[in-house]
């Protein structure tokens, strides 16, 4: 995953440095409408954390020294990803974060991946400009599946994308899917399903994308 073309650096971002007071921090947060946001060293080159707009109001409301530094209530200092880090480490590091900070090679700050942006990218598995139907195939998880699975699918039609999902303690351990392009009929998509489960393996959905997109327009 190219992480450096999807995120969004530093220059374009509002960040705070660690000696802000949380008073100015919040005036920061209200005018550029955000909920956190990353505090970074004196130099702007070291990550130290968030500081978010409801630990600010949770802190005044109690009475709180508004003129204490952002660092007194940073938050997610641990939380960040490398220009270099796997997609896997991204998202079980991103979780329920807004966003997450992204450093180079040399452990700078460099800027951040946004939830919402991560999301898009496994949303264009399901683009209906790319894709026509999304098939869903569950398997026991032997060695081997995936490509013959695939092998299958490619006899008739190429494949747009595929993920494969672990479901965890059910009949059937992992879940693919298949997304095939715009231009595949529903005779094709019934002759790879028909070939599929010839084969033993199950297919538990057939999403139509197409349909999909005009039921939500």
């Amino acid at each position: 995953m190219l992480i450096q073309q999807v995120c969004i650096p530093k220059k374009d971002l509002t960040t705070v440095d660690e000696n802000c007071t949380l008073e100015k921090a919040l005036n920061i947060l209200e005018e550029s409408g955000y909920r956190c946001v990353p505090i970074l060293d004196e130099t702007g080159k070291i990550f130290r954390g968030n500081i978010y707009k409801m630990h600010i109001y949770r802190h005044k409301s109690n009475g709180g020294d508004m003129q204490l530094p952002v660092t007194h209530l940073l938050k997610n200092a641990t939380k960040y990803i490398y220009l270099t880090s796997s997609f896997f480490k991204i998202f079980f590091t991103i979780k329920e974060l807004p966003y997450i900070a992204v450093l180079d090679e040399n452990q700078n700050f460099y800027g951040i991946l946004t939830h919402s942006k991560l999301l898009n990218i496994l949303a264009q598995s399901w683009d209906v400009k790319e894709g026509r139907f999304v098939l869903t195939v569950a398997s026991t998880g032997k060695r081997g599946d995936l490509s013959t699975i695939a092998k299958i699918i490619t006899k008739h039609s190429s494949i747009t994308s595929c993920i494969t999902l672990d479901v965890g303690q059910d009949e059937y351990i992992r879940r693919m899917l298949f997304t095939l392009p715009a231009g595949t009929t529903e005779e094709t998509c019934r002759t790879i399903v028909e070939h599929l489960e010839k084969k033993n393996y199950r297919v538990v959905e057939v999403e139509d994308l197409q349909q999909q997109a005009e039921m939500t327009q």
